[in-house]
């Protein structure tokens, strides 16, 4: 099947069960897209939910409002979900809905080693679609035939200028709506609608699938953790600076990532206070095309070194037998202040969701101040994994 075998118009498709704007006949989801909202209803703005008027009344319908889309209107809880970066997978799998979801931007992009500390927690990362093939093909979103496309449609047509804005009105209008917003960092200049915090997200999907009660119950353990941190921090001039940059197993160079910022996958950082070295210095961070060697990094010489790399993740002792070990013959690597106090760290996924978040606070918060959180774990494993399978 084709692209253009796609757009015929003469089958019967979902469009012909849904109107935009409330009214609904037939059809498992009501796709309403009632355009821009001014966020009067938003659970993250007003403090009330967007789940309609009784959480628990899954069978009613109910609508929830994000930018850009607008309204989004549901007949009854999305089964299937696809979703395109791995925060959003996060936020599902915290919501207890990792068999609903169905597709990914790109497997690799998606760490998910913080799973194996969750009993009974887990996605069948082999079993998603990718989504990217040199390109987003619109076969695999029928093919697919998701409830609901928890993607940010501008990740299509402006990030990666993989669909035109006819392209996204078909899938919504032929397969299911869409509903998100591109969180993880705050740079590009086509973003000129509302952001919105993790956990304004975060509350936005869980209104989705209308999972209130586990939102509320994973958000107190967020806000417990992070007012436990700041607690405890030592005073700003006593706080390491690092440098968040990507590198290999064996870097040579480095590619920076600006710390200071907004963006959802820098919260974790700054709920451990962490100043970023390269404040001050010309560094802008990532363009895609700036690198450091080791003589311009000993320049600067951070007191910690976070650093990520493209895969699926490796784990602690992966990392210090591969990365670490390698700086610290290296004959300029071993000279960093970070090497020789032993602050280097894995960097943390660039799309970070609810419970990756959890997990980085609590690795930098006991990594960057030993002294202040000594051999301890900063949140209760085993009462995550109990609200996300439902045993809480």
């Amino acid at each position: 099947m084709s692209d253009d075998d796609i757009t015929t118009t003469g089958e019967s498709t979902r469009r012909d069960y849904l109107t935009y704007g409330g009214a609904v006949v037939g059809g498992t989801l009501l796709a309403g897209c009632a355009g821009p909202s001014d966020e009067s209803d938003s659970g993250a703005d007003s403090g009330e939910s967007d789940t309609g008027a009784d959480s628990g009344a899954r069978d009613a319908s109910y609508s929830v409002s994000m930018e850009p889309m607008g309204t989004v209107e549901f007949e009854s809880v999305p089964e299937t979900i696809a979703p395109f970066t791995a925060d959003y997978i996060d936020m599902l799998v915290a919501l207890g809905k990792a068999d609903a979801v169905r597709s990914i931007w790109y497997r690799g992009r998606y760490k998910t080693n913080h799973y194996d500390e969750l009993d009974g927690v887990s996605v069948d990362l082999d079993g998603l679609t990718q989504l990217w093939n040199d390109g987003v093909s619109k076969e695999l979103f029928y093919e697919m035939d998701a409830d609901l496309h928890l993607i940010d449609p501008h990740s299509l047509t402006d990030w990666l200028a993989a669909w035109d804005q006819s392209d996204v009105d078909e899938v919504r209008d032929n397969v299911a709506p869409f509903l998100g917003n591109l969180i993880f960092r705050r740079t590009d200049d086509w973003h000129d609608y509302r952001y919105y915090s993790l956990y304004e997200a975060f509350e936005k999907v869980a209104a989705a699938v209308q999972e209130r009660e586990r939102f509320e119950a994973i958000r107190s353990i967020h806000d417990d953790l992070v007012a436990t941190v700041r607690e405890r921090l030592p005073p700003q001039a006593e706080r390491p600076d690092a440098a968040l940059m990507f590198a290999g197993k064996q870097p040579e160079e480095f590619t920076p990532y600006r710390i200071s910022g907004e963006g959802a996958n820098k919260e974790h950082f700054h709920a451990v206070g962490i100043e970023d070295a390269f404040e001050g210095t010309g560094v802008e961070g990532y363009t895609g095309s700036e690198s450091l060697d080791y003589e311009t990094l000993l320049e600067i010489d951070p007191d910690a070194l976070l650093l990520r790399y493209h895969g699926r993740g490796m784990s602690r002792s992966e990392f210090e037998e591969t990365v670490v070990a390698y700086l610290e013959d290296h004959d300029l690597g071993s000279e960093l202040t970070a090497v020789q106090e032993g602050r280097v760290f894995r960097g943390g996924p660039i799309y970070a969701g609810p419970l990756h978040n959890l997990f980085m606070i609590d690795r930098y918060a006991t990594g960057l101040y030993p002294d202040r959180f000594e051999d301890e774990r900063l949140f209760d494993r085993q009462r995550v994994a109990d609200i996300i399978n439902g045993d809480a």
